[in-house]
């Protein structure tokens, strides 16, 4: 027979942009260490994200929704497999792929996707764009952006750009990020594949720019 201690924990909450808030747990001993449940709220009303947090490590079945509710994915992080990936419509996403390869009729190409979802999953690199002029000065008016994530054959983000064009002040600039600046689980995706082989590929979001200056998804 074996004693059972329950650690105390503390609930912190963080911005991760101005419409999503995150809920957590920590330890109080150490308020560095998540420890219990996690929820990210679109506008403080809609789940975006909700799982657990094990001694710092997220674990067990994770849900990722966007902002209107729907399902986008379930993760199982203790097997590391996706249980659930919501359909994709080429007409209305957001997002479009590329892969370094010829594609005939009846070659099989699956897209490289992010842990996370088509939406939570990409709040980061939306999150680390800011504008290389004063948005309150020039308005974001007539600006759209495409952010261009380049995946490795091993899941790897290998390069980060931002093109961004505002008709109304004939502003037409690319911009390469620093990938260094993210954690490391931003830099992994499940690769795309070729035929069952894993290959380079590109992934390009379609964005605006919202008064402030930040990049948000065209849907929403």
């Amino acid at each position: 027979m074996s004693d059972c201690f329950s650690q105390e924990t503390a609930e912190k909450k963080n911005w991760l942009n101005d419409n999503v808030i995150e809920k957590f747990q920590v330890l109080k001993n150490k308020p560095e260490v998540r420890n219990g449940a996690y929820e990210a709220l679109y506008r403080r009303r809609v789940p975006v994200a909700q799982g657990t947090y094990t001694n710092n490590k997220k674990t067990g079945m994770w849900r990722f929704y966007d902002p209107k509710g729907k399902l986008m994915q379930v993760f199982d992080y203790d097997s590391r497999t996706i249980r659930y990936e919501a359909k994709e419509y080429t007409q209305s996403s957001d997002f479009y792929y590329a892969v370094d390869k010829e594609i005939a009729d009846t070659d099989k190409i699956t897209k490289p996707l992010k842990i996370g979802g088509r939406y939570f999953g990409y709040l980061p690199y939306l999150g680390l764009y800011q504008p290389p002029f004063n948005p309150y000065e020039w308005g974001t008016d007539g600006c759209v952006a495409i952010v261009e994530l380049l995946i490795s054959p091993l899941g790897r983000l290998a390069d980060f750009k931002v093109r961004t064009n505002c008709s109304l002040i004939q502003y037409d600039q690319t911009i390469t990020m620093n990938i260094n600046l993210f954690k490391e689980e931003d830099r992994q995706f499940i690769p795309a594949t070729y035929n069952g082989q894993p290959v380079l590929s590109r992934i390009m979001i379609r964005c605006r720019l919202k008064p402030n200056g930040e990049l948000d998804f065209m849907s929403y």
